[in-house]
């Protein structure tokens, strides 16, 4: 997978699509990892290193790699981020400024031991210290290991700003596999969520003029359809199942990173996910995983999307509004057919299942299209009174 960022930024190149440049100059998905991050920040180097992790992260990897770094003679500090009165390591102003404040002045650069969370820190610190960092996932669970997009919490509110990209992602497989089941399945989930996310990204484009590019369609759609071929691979954390979707949640991140936008793997599933995250984290509620949420979220859009296609008030649109809304969404799977995808592959499928109530999810229908200017079937929607007064939501 060394060439991996490269080969898509020539599959973009080939079609005529010009790009951000992908300047992920290494990506390893193999069993000796932790060895090769090391051998890699002595051809770069350097000689500061800071680890930035949590508590599980640390005693599951990033002692041991902070061993190996320290015995080639590289200083290394690891940083782990507290956990808030919820117990949870979120993204939010405290653990943003934990993180530029303990990470010493003399570091060359950052590297993320961890998920999701720990990344979008680690993205953020990096940034705002002008500072590489490296990323060693912990589990197969989210696709921004290799994006330039950080969710992080202002004020309450989830908010993603584009910081910058990894310069080199080590991923160890057996690592990968001894994830949990729950952090597996909600990688899956996040890819399932393209089937929404793309469908949005389409009206978008179509409805509102946002940028769309057919290749970086195509890239998502494939590692897609490969994840769902594979379903019982990735349930059942083979090797090939977990290199299939992890390889899956990198091409996504280096899409959205050619891209320098997050449209082709984020639509309103994850505007949906985004506000019951902070309903919950007003209430002081634990976290649910990111993946879990977008897989529900789209479970529900799906059928929400279709019946919307199919709904009689459409034809207060124009006409080619409304073979667009037609054509993009009737072409939708049932959402029954993606929750039995997500139960095989051994995650939830519906909000209740995850102890989302229905108000909540109520509320994220209803307001989560306000989190960020994108053209999506919740803003139709949402805009349009006769659709919300004859229920769609229900």
């Amino acid at each position: 997978m060394k060439q991996l960022a490269s080969d898509i930024q020539q599959t973009f190149e080939k079609a005529g699509e010009t790009v951000s440049p992908l300047a992920v100059e290494e990506i390893v998905l193999g069993k000796q990892a932790a060895q090769d991050l090391v051998h890699f920040l002595k051809m770069k180097g350097y000689q500061n290193i800071a680890i930035i992790c949590d508590q599980t992260t640390y005693s599951i990897a990033g002692r041991n790699l902070e061993l190996a770094i320290d015995h080639e003679g590289i200083q290394v500090k690891s940083i782990a981020i507290p956990d808030n009165e919820a117990g949870d390591v979120t993204a939010d102003e405290r653990s943003l400024i934990h993180t530029l404040i303990q990470a010493p002045k003399t570091i060359d650069s950052f590297i993320a031991v961890g998920s999701g969370t720990i990344h979008d820190i680690v993205r953020f610190a990096a940034f705002h210290r002008d500072l590489p960092f490296i990323s060693f996932p912990t589990a197969p669970s989210v696709d921004g290991f290799t994006s330039a997009g950080a969710p992080v919490i202002l004020y309450g509110t989830k908010t993603t700003v584009q910081t910058k990209a990894p310069i080199a992602l080590f991923a160890d497989v057996d690592l990968l596999k001894s994830a949990p089941q729950p952090m597996v399945a909600a990688g899956f989930g996040d890819m399932l969520g393209k089937i929404t996310s793309l469908a949005d990204w389409k009206i978008s484009h179509q409805l509102a003029d946002e940028p769309f590019s057919n290749t970086g369609a195509r890239l998502v759609e494939e590692s897609l359809n490969n994840c769902i071929a594979n379903t019982r691979e990735i349930a059942s954390k083979t090797e090939t199942g977990i290199r299939i979707l992890m390889e899956a949640l990198i091409v996504s991140g280096l899409v959205m990173l050619a891209l320098d936008h997050s449209r082709p793997a984020s639509g309103g599933e994850h505007h949906v996910s985004h506000w019951i995250e902070m309903e919950l984290m007003k209430k002081n509620k634990p976290q649910i995983l990111h993946g879990a949420k977008v897989g529900c979220a789209a479970v529900l859009l799906t059928d929400t999307y279709r019946k919307l296609a199919k709904h009689e008030n459409l034809s207060e649109f124009s006409p080619d509004r409304r073979d667009i809304i037609q054509s993009i969404y009737e072409g939708l799977p049932e959402g029954k057919t993606l929750a039995g995808w997500l139960k095989s592959a051994g995650g939830p499928a519906y909000f209740d299942e995850i102890g989302v109530d229905g108000e909540s999810v109520k509320n994220a229908l209803k307001h989560a299209h306000t989190l960020r200017e994108r053209y999506t079937g919740l803003r139709i929607i949402n805009e349009n009174e006769t659709l919300l007064k004859n229920g769609l939501y229900q």
